[in-house]
């Protein structure tokens, strides 16, 4: 779990979108999701999250920063407030992350 701040919530698989997210910059031809197959990632009730080109623009229509998040390992309230986290619930299994990117030429 990479949370260091104790009101952080997020977890590797959030992390590692938000990094990814930053550096695409809105990349119009690019969308990935990261997520945990037993279904939790960190210390929340998500399994992961999905990029999408326009996820920086939605964090500015619902008033959150992404870098901001990011520095403080608060990821989950970024792809909360912008409706990307991934949800499966428990999934009874543990074959580990999965992380897929989609490039369209």
């Amino acid at each position: 779990m990479l949370v260091t701040g104790k009101d952080g919530r997020g977890g590797r698989n959030l992390e590692y979108l938000a990094g990814l997210a930053l550096e695409l910059d809105g990349h119009e031809n690019i969308v990935a999701l990261a997520a945990d197959t037993d279904g939790i990632d960190g210390n929340a009730d998500h399994a992961g999250g999905l990029v999408v080109p326009e996820i920086l623009s939605l964090g500015k229509d619902a008033n959150v920063d992404l870098a901001d998040r990011a520095a403080k390992n608060d990821t989950y309230r970024y792809f909360q407030a912008c409706k990307l986290l991934v949800k499966t619930g428990p999934t009874r299994t543990n074959v580990n992350d999965f992380r897929l990117i989609l490039i369209n030429p």
